[in-house]
C-alpha cells in the first residue's frame, strides 16, 4: 500500500480534516496541552538545517508534544547548496529526525522551498535538484524503512524541479498555501497529505491540516 494513498482510503468523509501545527525555535515555549484541548492532534517540529544547525528547543518541544498526547515528528530545512542530500539526511537522523512505528511518530519531513538568503533554486539545475531530493529520501528510507514527507509550494516545485513527477507515489506531500483552498497540487501528486493553510496558529507556529480523519492519521503515523 502506498503511504500517500492513506488519506483517501481511510477518510470517513471527503471533507474530513484534522488540525495540527508546525513549530521551530521561534516558538520556544508552547502550551501543547492547550493545543490538544483545542483540537490539535499532531505537530511537526524543526530539528535541523543543513549539516550544522540543530534546534536547541527540539528536545523539549518533542517531549512536551509527547506528554500532551500529540502525534509528532521532526523536520529538516534543506540547504541543497551546502552538502549532499545523503549528508543532510544523515545529520537529520542523528538529531531527532528518525521514525518508529509506535503510532505516535510522523515520518520525517524535508522542508524544501525558496532559499531565504540566496539563489532561488540554490544554484542547482532542475535535474540536480531532483537528484538531491532523491539522495536525501533514499538515505532516509534506508535508515527508517519509510520515505520522508516533502514540504514545498507548487510554485517552487515547478520552478526548481521542473514539475518532477518522481516522488508522488512514495513521498507524502505537505503543501504550503496560505489561502482558503488548497489550489493547484504540484505535479506528481494527486492530492496533499497535509496542507499548511496559514502562517499563524493560536498556540504558535503555522497551521496544518491533515487530509483525512483522525483514525486515518493514526494509521498514517504507524504504517511503513
Amino acid at each position: 500500500m502506498k503511504i500517500n494513498a492513506l488519506p483517501l482510503l481511510f477518510s470517513t468523509a471527503a471533507s474530513a480534516t484534522v488540525q495540527g501545527f508546525d513549530i521551530s525555535g521561534y516558538q520556544p515555549s508552547v502550551d501543547f496541552a492547550a493545543a490538544y484541548a483545542a483540537g490539535a492532534r499532531f505537530v511537526m517540529i524543526k530539528a535541523t538545517e543543513g549539516t550544522s544547525y540543530t534546534s536547541s528547543t527540539f528536545s523539549s518541544q518533542y517531549s512536551g508534544a509527547s506528554s500532551a498526547g500529540l502525534i509528532r515528528g521532526g523536520y529538516h530545512f534543506a540547504q541543497p547548496a551546502s552538502s549532499t542530500g545523503a549528508a543532510q539526511a544523515t545529520y537529520f537522523l542523528a538529531h531527532g529526525g528518525g521514525w518508529s512505528n509506535d503510532g505516535l511518530t510522523l515520518p520525517g519531513m524535508l522542508d524544501i522551498e525558496y532559499n531565504p538568503s540566496g539563489a532561488t533554486c540554490y544554484g542547482l539545475s532542475e535535474s540536480a535538484m531532483v537528484a538531491w531530493i532523491k539522495d536525501f529520501g533514499e538515505t532516509y528510507k534506508s535508515a527508517t524503512g519509510r520515505y520522508p514527507m516533502i514540504y514545498t509550494t507548487t510554485d517552487w516545485w515547478n520552478t526548481c524541479t521542473g514539475g518532477s513527477t518522481a516522488f508522488g507515489d512514495d513521498y507524502p506531500l505537505v503543501l504550503a498555501r496560505y489561502s482558503t483552498s488548497v489550489g493547484t497540487i504540484p505535479d506528481g501528486w494527486p492530492y496533499q497529505s497535509f496542507w499548511q493553510n496559514s502562517d499563524a496558529y493560536s498556540y504558535g507556529g503555522d497551521s496544518e491540516l491533515w487530509n483525512g480523519s483522525e483514525a486515518s492519521l493514526k494509521i498514517f503515523a504507524k504504517t511503513a
